[in-house]
């Protein structure tokens, strides 16, 4: 008696079990697949709107970028002007010496404009930062440059 009482309470609870794991109609399981659908949706509309906005300030930062580097790279051509006038009062023995460094100068100076006008936008964002990077070190070495050109070593 036991035992056909046990055996009916585990075939109870099994029936109990996959009753209730069926329980949800194809409607149901439709509707909620419908859901997720419109969620999925969602996400991608605003993923989309996300990389537009992203696109715009990248944009917006590269031509920022690149008329404050065009202006650094004007000035530069300035100073290369003013220094081949002062260059060109000096004496023969210091005059070819320094007509050399200008013209490294002058050479780096346009090696930056190309670097810059080569340079593709619709690159990676690390790829970006690599450039920005490297170019500002490079900028700051001519800029260095340019301040030792101008200082006197007389000792």
């Amino acid at each position: 008696m036991k035992r056909i009482l046990i055996t009916l309470t585990i075939i109870a609870f099994m029936a109990g079990i996959f009753s209730t794991s069926f329980s949800q109609t194809p409607d149901k399981k439709a509707t909620k697949a419908r859901e997720n659908l419109q969620d999925a949706n969602k996400n991608v509309v605003d993923a989309k709107n996300e990389l537009k906005e992203a696109k715009k300030d990248s944009v917006s930062e590269y031509q920022k970028f690149q008329k404050d580097a065009e202006l650094k790279i004007s000035d530069n051509d300035k100073k290369i002007a003013e220094f081949k006038a002062t260059v060109a009062k000096q004496k023969k023995a210091t005059k070819a010496k320094n007509e050399k460094k200008l013209a490294a100068l002058e050479q780096k100076n346009d090696k930056l404009k190309t670097k810059l006008a080569d340079y593709k936008k619709e690159e990676s964002k690390d790829k970006w930062n690599a450039f920005k990077k490297e170019f500002n070190h490079d900028m700051a070495e001519l800029g260095k440059a340019f301040k030792d050109f101008t200082v006197k070593n007389t000792k």
